[in-house]
């Protein structure tokens, strides 16, 4: 199917009113850019068809999108010059057609060989090569695909190499950039909700990681909710003055972590108490399914391809919010009496270690690690959460080929701070590192 509305009919009063452009800016782009190109009267007077109202408006879509007039214009002369109509495959976002230089990929390529190939320009900080084959994966495949199976999987990838040693920081950073800016575009290009509910996505305080909450967002807004994406580490001073200017249906928060899943816990209380639903999901949920027995809120499931389904049953169907255990009251007083110890807790160990070489950057790092976790783990009920996160950095250290008795020796050292330092309601924390140190994990 071709547009065949090339009949000059409308003055430049008409364009005016149904693209929202200046004549001035109109003129500019023809004498500048040859876009469009209308016919004239005999009086000299342009007369536009319905596709120069049409080319009009896509250049207006792209702008919008980001682009530069002049990249617009080179986007869709580049769309002619492949034999394609740049009105019906270019509407979609710059996220799905890119100015970027189409790079070769070899006929037929799957998901898997294209995520392979934007793996490997990643690697190399090789931007433009990046950017062509995502395009040439959202001309072949669904958006949805393309960010699961390429950006997505992509980015897990990465994230296992540099915590194997085979990928650097700043490699993991590049990418990470690159496929953010993609979706930024892909979300920002989205038409007005046509459905009603208004939903709030974003991470809890000190959770940084957003590559989930913006995915979510692409997703929802694709199937037409109304959703506003808050990002990165939301204070509940920020969350609570929003949730009252705004009154969503739903708020969604992803957390990574167990210390984020903690801070998470906060809203979901906060929000049962506004009678507000929270759905959330995160890879501490998928590593530690005990853990969603803590959240009052609908848990997202372990994929994000069924986070559309879900939201839908939630805001569509009267759903029972799950229950939830109460942290113990033993719990309680084993977590107001550490953070009153930590300083003395943390100055204990750093007087034990010293004389075995330990820097004071690394204690301080340890320690902030580790009381961190404690903390969270005392907050959500249940100390064994902890071993998860142990057993990470245990893992990482491996994979720094750092000297294997580093970490055992430090939960010694804590251990015997804590014993010094708090009263017989240091037993839960005693037990959990009793286990651990017993368990060899490490």
């Amino acid at each position: 199917m071709q547009y065949t509305q090339d009949t000059p009919t409308f003055n430049m009063k008409a364009v005016v009113q149904e693209t929202g452009l200046k004549p001035d800016t109109v003129r500019a782009w023809e004498r500048r850019y040859g876009l469009p190109m209308p016919e004239r009267t005999e009086g000299k007077h342009r007369l536009y068809s319905q596709r120069d109202i049409e080319t009009l408006k896509w250049l207006v879509a792209r702008q919008q999108e980001g682009l530069s007039i002049s990249h617009a214009v080179e986007l869709y002369h580049r769309l002619e010059s492949e034999g394609q109509d740049p009105l019906l495959v270019g509407g979609q976002p710059v996220g799905m057609i890119d100015i970027a230089p189409r790079v070769s990929v070899k006929s037929g390529a799957n998901l898997d060989d294209l995520r392979q190939a934007w793996l490997k320009a990643c690697l190399s900080y090789d931007e433009s090569t990046a950017d062509g084959i995502l395009a040439e994966a959202f001309a072949m495949y669904q958006p949805e695909q393309v960010c699961f199976e390429i950006l997505q999987r992509g980015l897990q990838e990465i994230g296992e190499g540099w915590y194997e040693g085979s990928v650097s920081v700043q490699q993991e950073h590049f990418a990470s950039e690159l496929a953010m800016r993609r979706l930024e575009a892909m979300v920002a290009a989205n038409p007005p909700p046509t459905r009603s509910g208004r939903i709030l996505v974003g991470c809890p305080a000190g959770e940084e990681h957003t590559f989930g909450p913006l995915l979510t967002t692409l997703i929802l807004r694709r199937q037409g909710w109304e959703v506003i994406y808050l990002g990165a580490n939301v204070p509940m001073d920020r969350l609570e003055a929003t949730l009252e200017s705004t009154r969503p249906q739903l708020v969604i928060f992803i957390a990574q972590q167990l210390l984020t899943a903690a801070s998470l816990l906060q809203v979901a209380w906060r929000l049962q108490e506004q009678m507000t639903q929270l759905a959330y999901g995160g890879r501490i949920f998928n590593q530690i399914p005990e853990l969603r027995k803590r959240i009052p809120g609908h848990f997202l499931g372990q994929e994000l391809e069924g986070v559309a389904d879900t939201v839908e049953n939630i805001l569509t169907r009267p759903l029972a919010m799950p229950v939830v255990e109460p942290i113990s009251e033993e719990f309680e007083q084993t977590l107001s009496h550490f953070r009153e110890q930590q300083a003395a807790i943390e100055s204990a160990v750093w007087k034990i270690l010293e004389p075995e070489g330990f820097t004071y950057s690394s204690m301080h790092e340890a320690n902030n690690f580790l009381a961190q976790n404690i903390t969270a783990a005392l907050y959500l009920g249940d100390l064994s959460f902890l071993s998860v996160e142990i057993g990470w950095l245990s893992g990482l250290l491996h994979h720094r080929e750092m000297e294997s008795l580093l970490l055992p020796l430090y939960l010694e050292a804590y251990k015997k701070s804590i014993t010094q330092n708090m009263d017989k309601r240091n037993e839960p924390i005693l037990e959990w590192l009793n286990q651990l140190l017993a368990a060899e994990i490490m």
